[in-house]
């Protein structure tokens, strides 16, 4: 197995070789016996944990490397895992989709997230499961959300949660018939030296509230934030495009210099199967292109994991110490 960096996609690409991807398929395939293949159950995790140390060595030297710095882009995308393509069902039809019982997809994304840190769920958020069907929904394609099929706009995952993702994971397990939806990113780090002084001042300072969605309760804005915050140099990011509401003028006009430097430093990538995507959520937002679902059970299918690298700064959120979030 191969790191390449792609010159069509500026975030690092790993690439996995066939070898390596059956033995990753035969690992993950012995997963689906443990704790009677319950996903979200602590065995399994653990489970998954131990198998991420029987994963080809320089698969998990990348995603160490990445984990300690995820670079200019915030991006890292691992390609040729293996999804048990000829066996997939249908594009789940079910609202709140979920992935409960024990899957190939399900054991490589589990074990990657050990890798990386933590798996972790929210349970206002698709029930609490660790991992979650990301597809378009009937009647929600204007949704800015994993339901939708419009253009998506940028932003940081969760952005009102005080324990929001480090780490988000999408896996393609299917792509869109036309092959057209892309997953979009942009970086914090690629955007700040283009940053005016205003700007960055305005950014750096608490003038902008962001909503949660109604699925985690009220929907109401949370306290004033920075959209940028930490090491001046190198800052964290926390914004959500569709979410993040400015307070002062300067934070409006600071908010439109930032979406403007995210649209002309974006990268997009169109996933397809076995396509893993790694975005981190600190310093990186994410989004995504248009597409056109048909509904007839062959549309796109993404199953997403979130991971924390500290699990335990949340542990007042955590019943029993499990990996659900209240």
């Amino acid at each position: 197995m191969t790191a390449i960096l792609e010159s069509r996609v500026s975030a690092p690409t790993v690439t996995v070789d066939p070898y390596s991807a059956q033995a990753v398929e035969r690992i993950a395939r012995g997963l689906r016996t443990v704790a009677q293949g319950r996903v979200d159950s602590p065995e399994w995790v653990a489970a998954a944990r131990d198998a991420w140390s029987e994963f080809p060595g320089e698969l998990r030297r990348a995603l160490r490397d990445y984990r300690r710095d995820s670079g200019r882009t915030g991006a890292l995308l691992v390609r040729g895992l293996p999804v048990d393509e000829e066996a997939l069902p249908d594009t789940p039809p079910a609202t709140n989709s979920v992935q409960r019982t024990a899957t190939v997809s399900a054991g490589v994304l589990t074990a990657v997230a050990c890798g990386l840190g933590d798996p972790a769920a929210f349970r206002p958020e698709k029930t609490g499961a660790l991992v979650q069907d990301v597809i378009p929904r009937p009647g929600q394609e204007d949704f800015q959300g994993n339901a939708g099929s419009v253009f998506l706009t940028f932003h940081t995952e969760n952005a009102f949660h005080p324990h929001r993702p480090d780490y988000v994971m999408l896996l393609c397990l299917r792509a869109d018939h036309e092959r057209v939806a892309g997953l979009r990113t942009a970086c914090v780090r690629e955007v700040l030296p283009l940053l005016s002084d205003e700007s960055r001042e305005a950014l750096f300072s608490h003038e902008f509230v962001t909503a949660a969605p109604p699925s985690f309760g009220s929907g109401g804005a949370d306290a004033p934030h920075a959209v940028l915050f930490g090491a001046p140099e190198d800052p964290d990011l926390c914004v959500d495009m569709a979410a993040t509401t400015p307070l002062t003028d300067r934070a409006a006009r600071a908010l439109r210099e930032l979406q403007d430097l995210f649209e002309s430093t974006a990268q997009t990538v169109q996933l397809v199967p076995g396509d893993l995507a790694v975005v981190d959520n600190r310093v990186a937002v994410h989004g995504r292109t248009a597409f056109r679902p048909r509904y007839d059970g062959r549309d796109r299918w993404l199953q997403r994991t979130f991971v924390l690298n500290d699990l335990r700064r949340s542990r007042a959120h955590r019943e029993n110490d499990g990996y659900v979030l209240d």
